[in-house]
């Protein structure tokens, strides 16, 4: 029998993911002790956490539900004490992607199972609040809100599985190439100051993960293993620029630009005009000033 596992589910679920979990399901109960609880908020998050002792925890959602989990964990300073694996029931699911959990459940269901446990960093900003995947701003996190609207409506185009919702991103950052929101920031890498209020930038996006709405790789090259940050600066401000920088962005190759300094480091900070952020697709703002620094190893995964 495999280690004992908490599977936390949202309440609020629908159908088809209530059927995806049970498939799940059939898979790991014939070998291992599963049980499934069911939250719909903080709270109930916590005392279902209270209780978890040292089984195996199973989040089963989309990268909202394992930001949640994350980061009740690391509230309760029990982020390192509990094996976490991944059953992917979100629309975008970009962890998944990244680091190469199955999207199918029943595999993923195996890798719960049957997968390593793999030291996986974490990225922490100013006031304590965690980073799982990336964050972003200036036109990437204007470009998630304009996607969230777009993925919503697009989730509900397909079948079962098959759906168009992660076509949401790159749909509003093609929208909001067209406008985009240009601001004047002061970038710090490892206190290092690599852009000055005199440059405007389009973007800066900082992450473990590649990739945001369903696939897009705003951070190619990251690796939440490698305990380093990595860090996208765009300076595409002008039309033409711009409009090159999101064909760019669709191909996944927009780091390669003269326009745009990849780095890595430990900390980042950035301080300057009002701007919003997008984390883990949750947007906050306007802010003036974030740092984030990186917790390298700061839990262990399940991963394939």
């Amino acid at each position: 029998m495999s280690d004992p596992l908490l599977v936390i589910a949202n309440a609020d679920a629908g159908t088809s993911d209530e059927e995806r979990l049970g498939l799940a399901l059939e898979v790991m109960r014939g070998r291992a002790s599963v049980e499934v609880a069911r939250t719909a908020n903080p709270g109930e998050l916590d005392g279902v956490l209270h209780r978890a002792g040292t089984r195996r925890i199973v989040v089963a959602g989309g990268d909202g539900s394992l930001h949640a989990v994350l980061s009740a964990l690391h509230k309760r300073h029990e982020l390192g004490q509990n094996q976490v694996a991944l059953l992917p029931l979100g629309t975008g699911n970009d962890f998944a992607r990244t680091n190469g959990v199955p999207l199918d459940v029943e595999d993923a269901a195996e890798v719960v199972l049957e997968g390593t446990p793999r030291p996986m960093d974490l990225i922490v900003d100013e006031v304590g609040t965690i980073v799982v995947n990336n964050a972003h701003v200036g036109a990437g996190a204007a470009a998630s809100r304009r996607s969230v609207r777009w993925k919503h409506r697009l989730g509900k185009v397909g079948y079962k599985k098959a759906n168009l919702g992660k076509l949401g991103y790159p749909i509003g950052a093609a929208i909001t190439a067209i406008d985009p929101p240009v601001v004047r920031l002061r970038v710090e890498v490892d206190g290092e100051v690599v852009n000055d209020f005199d440059r405007p930038v389009l973007m800066v996006a900082v992450g473990n993960g590649r990739s945001v709405g369903g696939g897009t790789e705003l951070i190619p090259e990251a690796d939440p293993e490698d305990g380093r940050l990595d860090v996208m600066i765009s300076r595409a401000a002008g039309p033409l620029a711009r409009f090159g920088y999101a064909t760019r962005l669709l191909l996944g190759t927009h780091h390669e630009r003269s326009d745009v300094d990849y780095l890595r480091a430990r900390t980042v900070s950035v301080v300057g005009e009002e701007f919003w952020v997008s984390a883990d697709g949750e947007i906050s703002g306007p802010e003036r000033r974030r740092t984030w620094r990186i917790e390298p190893a700061a839990y262990e995964m399940v991963l394939p």
